[in-house]
């Protein structure tokens, strides 16, 4: 189930986002196939146990279990036994909603934040979605020019019969949230983080971005963040931002002003300044291999 234990996959990020899909097999006995959590939706059908920490609560798996994962909200999850298996499906919002007109993923109730987006499957479940899965499988190999329609038809039906089902709010736990608060936000810091391109700047930049995202007060995340951590939000907010930085710097031909704002600084000297508040020294000292 967690990224690294799943089946390798022969497909790289960039194919995936062209193709807005991709369905297999998973198997903890295999190595991992990487890929960033926050560019895909996912849905996968698990037998294994598990404790997914998802916001400010925890869920423990038993047995079978259907996932969502939404790309917008953090979550961090663990194995708690030694073999799994199963399906996971991978997608893009474009992927599944075609025009205007159709829902937003974020808007379902098994998307959304604040869902509870994990169900115990029985055996008749298991075995009904574990089929419509192989058919997904099959399908995407074949030549067939609606395929990709056809895929969409199954995954809508794997979305109508969670629908049908209860969540499993029975395995959810409340004891050491903050330690459970922690690792979500640290999980949602790093899913900023490669900045790729100007044009999408960095959008999460104080403690109150976080919390907001996260649906907490920010004194309680920064109360959380510190007692597990030892630091602060907005320190480890700010040394994320200078590890990027730093990286940019050295890694890319971009100048300083699109590094600056790339990071969300609204003028070059805000950057200059909140650099060398940081480092003790100025951007450009980095570039010039000085630092």
């Amino acid at each position: 189930m967690n990224d690294q234990q799943e089946t390798l996959v022969t497909i790289s990020t960039t194919e995936l986002k062209l193709k807005g899909f991709k369905v297999y097999k998973t198997d903890s006995s295999l190595s991992g196939y990487s890929y960033s959590r926050k560019d895909f939706y996912k849905i996968n059908i698990t037998t294994g146990k598990f404790l997914f920490n998802y916001a400010d609560r925890s869920i423990e798996t038993e047995d079978t279990f259907l996932f969502f994962g939404n790309p917008h909200i953090p979550y961090s999850c663990e194995s708690r036994s030694e073999n799994h298996y199963g399906y996971t499906c991978l997608f893009t919002e474009d992927f599944m909603n075609l025009n205007e007109r159709s829902e937003s993923l974020q808007q379902s109730p098994l998307f959304k934040l604040g869902g509870t987006p994990i169900f115990g499957l029985n055996e008749p479940q298991k075995m009904k979605l574990s089929g419509l899965f192989e058919e997904m499988i099959k399908e995407q190999e074949t030549e067939y020019a609606f395929k990709d329609e056809l895929i969409r038809n199954y995954m809508n039906l794997v979305i109508h019969e969670a629908l049908k089902m209860q969540p499993s709010e029975s395995n959810v736990k409340h004891n050491n949230a903050s330690a459970r608060l922690t690792s979500v936000f640290l999980e949602l810091l790093e899913r900023q983080f490669p900045i790729e391109n100007t044009d999408r700047p960095l959008e999460l930049r104080t403690a109150q971005d976080y919390a907001g995202k996260l649906s907490v007060h920010t004194n309680y995340l920064n109360s959380s963040v510190k007692e597990i951590t030892g630091k602060s939000t907005s320190t480890l907010i700010s040394d994320r931002i200078i590890a990027e930085a730093k990286a940019l710097l050295q890694h890319t031909n971009w100048n300083i002003a699109e590094i600056a704002y790339a990071l969300g600084f609204e003028y070059p000297t805000y950057f200059n300044n909140f650099f060398k508040k940081k480092t003790g020294s100025i951007p450009k000292s980095v570039r010039t291999g000085r630092l």
